[in-house]
């Protein structure tokens, strides 16, 4: 089966400084991936490449079969996107953000569909509040919902649990399940939470100054781990003195 992210000897250099380092990887169908690294590892500038916000220096990816440069308007069609910091309409509720940004993307009846998603992420009742007068969770949840709004085959999350407390990193993390296994999105997940990984991913990557550095899925993860510590201790080792 056709994987539906496929990374090739991906790179992204600025000038002397290698950001990303032939990256090669493939994510497929219903996958949870975890992506872990430091600050800096090249987590960001990957999905920025995958999500058509930056261009590569060489190698190659595509998203569902369509390559993220030279059909880029095809692969954003696949694709939702959560960056770390979401970027909503202040002053506009949630309703009004959503209906927004569903008619730019082209979503059919986009006043109705956004009460749907509002459902879906089990937060109707900020529908007319206006984004201002939200916690950063709710915050979260609104960036999720404008995410999937087109009902996007692959979602990209960057650093989904920032800032969150332990409550919200609950609630959120069962929406990532939610949506995995009940909406059937294949999700890409930056992370550098140990704890995220093991209850969220089915797989999962590490990252180091911009070369991968361990992939294998989650079942022998834990195999070979045990437990969050051991997992903790192994990526100190494989990123030392660079945990965030």
């Amino acid at each position: 089966m056709t994987p539906v992210i496929r990374i090739k000897e991906l790179t992204k250099s600025y000038g002397a400084f290698t950001a990303l380092d032939r990256l090669t990887l493939d994510i497929a169908k219903g996958e949870v991936f975890g992506f872990l690294g430091h600050n800096g590892a090249g987590k960001t500038t990957t999905i920025h490449i995958l999500t058509s916000l930056l261009r590569p220096t060489t190698g190659s990816a595509d998203i569902m079969g369509a390559d993220v440069v030279t059909g880029s308007m095809v692969s954003r069609g696949h694709i939702g996107y959560v960056p770390e910091n979401v970027r909503l309409y202040e002053t506009l509720t949630a309703r009004e953000n959503l209906i927004f940004f569903g008619e730019l993307s082209g979503v059919q009846e986009a006043g109705s569909r956004a009460l749907e998603v509002l459902e879906l992420l089990e937060c109707p009742d900020l529908e007319r509040k206006k984004i201002f007068e939200m916690s950063k969770g709710q915050r979260q949840r609104i960036g999720l919902a404008q995410a999937i709004l087109h009902k996007p085959s692959v979602l990209f999350l960057d650093e989904p649990t920032s800032g969150l407390d332990p409550l919200g990193i609950r609630q959120l993390r069962n929406l990532i399940t939610k949506l995995n296994q009940q909406q059937d999105m294949t999700i890409f997940m930056n992370t550098h939470l140990i704890s995220e990984v093991s209850k969220t991913c089915t797989s999962i990557g590490v990252l180091n100054r911009g070369k991968l550095v361990y992939q294998a899925g989650i079942d022998e993860v834990m195999m070979r781990f045990g437990n969050d510590r051991a997992l903790e201790d192994f990526y100190l080792s494989v990123v030392p003195g660079k945990a965030a």
